[in-house]
């Protein structure tokens, strides 16, 4: 999942590190006044330098202090809006120069501190940094609204957008301003005085609501926990396994356990998939997907209510029949329907496929006289012992292969091949945490700098579940050349000290898929950064990113980095051999769960002011989508934070469905080719797809890389499904 802090325009957007997506931030602050205690405590605060050191300047993550983000937001929101209040006075007349580039110049001061800000809320957020976000929240919320609402302003971009001389910039210059243009009407600039100050104050209310969804579900994840108390309650497990368990008890001082299952999804995983113990595997799945459904101070659902209330008013006030609405409007699929159809196209099969999977587990327990109905908690358990059973293939066996530092080399081999990129591991910058570690990334060719890559792989207190992709800095080249700066982060769980982690084929996909956004955002060659990297429509971003995860079976990545922990002996052909036949199992459950996920987000968005019960809603709903009663969405509502944590992925999670459609479509380019690294295709790729970020319509660029617009049968046949919908359904009856 890509989660980014960037500038959209001079609309201050930032991806939420505690949620999945993109909130629009802002302030009311007097105009044109930087007071003289500002200048005193600024001179004063690390926060508001320009960045220094090699590298065209880094991150002072060894400056950080939690207590300087309340002054340095402020100093920098109050510098931003004396310069943007200064284009809009600007008594000259309107052109893309001192309009479009001027309002890209701006907020450099604002654009590092709140990136260094989300940085730390993400990754080492504490009780004292949480006291500061739930202050700055509807802070930020109202200070983007006082830019989009200025009237002026909005005048001279206009201007520029409609004037008859556009045709005389350049495409990139021509997106631009039609980038500006819409982000403005689409935040309410063309709005009375009255509904601007209406809009205002539901962003702000949004930004509340959003900032305590995320602490909420943040308290469940660090503060609950399964104990695992003698040597029974290992059963099953393998030693990796049981050392992660070790080590997390020992972080959390939990004494006289053998270890603990965190709340944390690469914790409670490979338990439900290995444990023999169903009644700890009941315990560790009820305590997972009850995230914020407890009915406690933690709870979620009232929020959730809130917030799909305050999504419904925005939307009929800026002339929208629903939040699901506007938010398509600029994405590829432009329409809540077309999104529906391609789901209801895909879920048919999906649902058929996990009823052969269940039968399958129940005829497995059957025989092992298990004496049991296969339950939500016995799912991954028996998909396993299924696995092993029709195709001799054990997923501990796999993972003794996949070590964490292996696969990362794995991921910079795969960049060098597709990119030309050579990462070289540095020690000159700060970081923010000694898990981190930096690469510089140079183009192999000419050796010349392309960016930072900054790896953050485990999970600690205070840091967000899941695993994403960020952008510290933007690649532009307005006035100089501006080189990029990206991260990926984890959450995976520490061994014992000087022990290799471990981790599942799942897990190694998802570090293909993270590492795929970075290199979105390493390979971008663009003038502004505004339409720089990811900054792309929402269901396109994901697009790149799991396209990277081919590459993870590709031979020349498994002969060479899939080697044993132990041996160091590469993995067995036949045990390639078996995965790739293997390549489709349980492709009903993963896609049923997360179809599940992407439906609620929709049918949500799309019930406009209807008041919401959550836990009631997602019940009718999955009821009457025919949910299977054996798995549950992979996020359940109360927990959703592509939905709940901010705006950017609500009434989007259907993204990566539409996403993985090219994906599987753009893949077959290579299939047709000379094979994975086709170095033709693959040039065509960086060209059209991971260079250009938004400077032209990514439908365009997708025709200029393939030839054609994507079909959605590749993406049947790569999920094992019949590739004709009339097929998909009969498969349900």
């Amino acid at each position: 999942m890509r989660r980014k802090i960037r500038k959209l325009g001079s609309i201050f957007v930032f991806a939420s590190l505690l949620g999945a997506g993109i909130v629009a931030i802002s302030m009311q602050l007097k105009k044109n006044t930087v007071h003289a205690d500002g200048n005193a405590a600024a001179a004063a605060n690390p926060l508001l330098e320009k960045w220094t050191g090699p590298y065209g300047g880094v991150p002072p993550f060894d400056k950080v202090n939690v207590a300087d983000f309340k002054p340095a937001l402020e100093e920098a929101m109050s510098r931003n809006l004396a310069e943007v209040n200064a284009i809009a006075s600007n008594s000259q007349p309107p052109t893309f120069e001192n309009t479009i580039a001027a309002l890209e110049r701006s907020g450099s001061d604002l654009d590092r501190v709140s990136t260094i800000y989300f940085i730390w809320g993400g990754n080492m957020s504490s009780p004292d940094y949480q006291k500061v976000q739930r202050e700055m929240a509807p802070k930020l919320a109202a200070f983007g609204d006082q830019i989009t609402q200025n009237e002026a302003l909005f005048k001279r971009i206009e201007a520029v957008y409609n004037s008859p001389e556009k045709s005389r910039l350049s495409p990139e210059q021509q997106r631009l301003s039609w980038v500006y243009y819409t982000n403005f009407v689409r935040s309410g600039a063309k709005l009375s005085k009255d509904q601007k100050a209406r809009l205002s104050e539901i962003n702000q209310s949004l930004a509340g609501l959003f900032t305590k969804f995320g602490q909420n579900l943040l308290a469940e994840e660090n503060g609950q926990w399964v104990e695992l108390k003698d040597e029974a309650d290992l059963a099953g497990l393998s030693q990796s396994i049981r050392d992660s368990a070790a080590a997390a008890a020992a972080s959390k001082k939990v004494a006289n356990a053998k270890g603990i299952i965190l709340n944390t999804r690469s914790s409670v995983d490979p338990f439900l998939t290995y444990s023999d113990r169903r009644d700890l595997r009941e315990k560790v799945w009820k305590m997972f997907i009850n995230r914020g459904d407890n009915a406690n101070q933690y709870d979620n659902n009232t929020t959730i209510s809130e917030i799909l209330k305050l999504r419904a008013e925005r939307a009929k006030l800026l002339g929208y029949p629903t939040h699901a609405h506007w938010r398509l409007e600029n994405a590829m699929a432009k329409t809540p329907e077309r999104t529906m159809e391609l789901m209801e196209t895909v879920w048919p099969a999906a649902v058929g496929r996990v009823k052969e999977e269940v039968a399958d587990m129940q005829a497995f327990a059957d025989k092992e006289g298990a004496k049991i109905t296969i339950e939500p908690w016995d799912y991954r358990y028996y998909m396993e012992k299924v696995r092993k059973e029709k195709y001799d293939l054990d997923q501990n066996e796999v993972k003794a292969y996949l070590q964490l530092d292996k696969i990362r080399d794995a991921m910079f081999f795969v960049a060098g091949e597709l990119f030309n990129f050579n990462f070289s591991p540095v020690t000159n910058v700060p970081v923010f945490h000694p898990d981190v570690t930096v690469w510089e990334v140079k183009n192999k060719s000419n050796g010349k700098h392309v960016g930072l890559w900054y790896f953050d792989p485990y999970a600690r207190d205070g840091k967000r579940s899941g695993a994403w992709m960020n952008a510290y800095r933007s690649q532009e080249r307005m006035d100089r050349e501006i080189t990029t700066i990206v991260s990926n982060n984890s959450n995976f769980v520490k061994g014992k000290p000087g022990e290799p982690v471990l981790i599942s084929w799942d897990d190694a996909s998802t570090m293909f898929h993270e590492f795929g956004h970075a290199l979105h955002g390493l390979s971008s060659n663009v003038t502004y950064p505004s339409l720089s990297g990811t900054s792309v429509a929402r269901d396109y971003v994901e697009f790149p990113s799991q396209l990277l995860e081919h590459w993870l079976s590709t031979p020349q990545v498994l002969q060479k980095y899939a080697v044993h922990y132990e041996t160091g002996k590469p993995i067995p052909q036949s045990l390639v051999d078996k995965i790739e036949r293997a390549a489709t199992f349980n492709q009903g459950f993963a896609t049923t769960e997360y179809l599940s996920s992407a439906f609620i987000d929709m049918k949500l968005h799309l019930a406009g002011d209807k008041p919401i019960d959550p836990d009631k809603f997602e019940k009718e709903t999955l009821a009457a989508l025919g949910m299977p009663d054996e798995l549950v969405m992979r996020h359940r509502t109360p927990q959703f934070a592509h939905a709940f944590g901010s705006d950017g992925y609500s009434a989007g999670y259907y993204s990566y469905l539409w996403s993985d459609v090219i994906t599987a479509d753009a893949f077959g380019a290579f299939v047709e080719g000379k094979g994975p690294y086709d170095k033709a295709v693959g040039q065509r790729l960086v060209k059209y797809i991971f260079s250009v970020g938004n400077t032209m319509d990514p439908a365009e660029a997708y025709r200029k890389f393939r030839g054609r617009d994507p079909q959605v049968e590749a993406l049947m046949k790569k999920r094992g499904f019949p590739t004709k919908p009339e097929a998909a359904r009969s498969s349900n009856k």
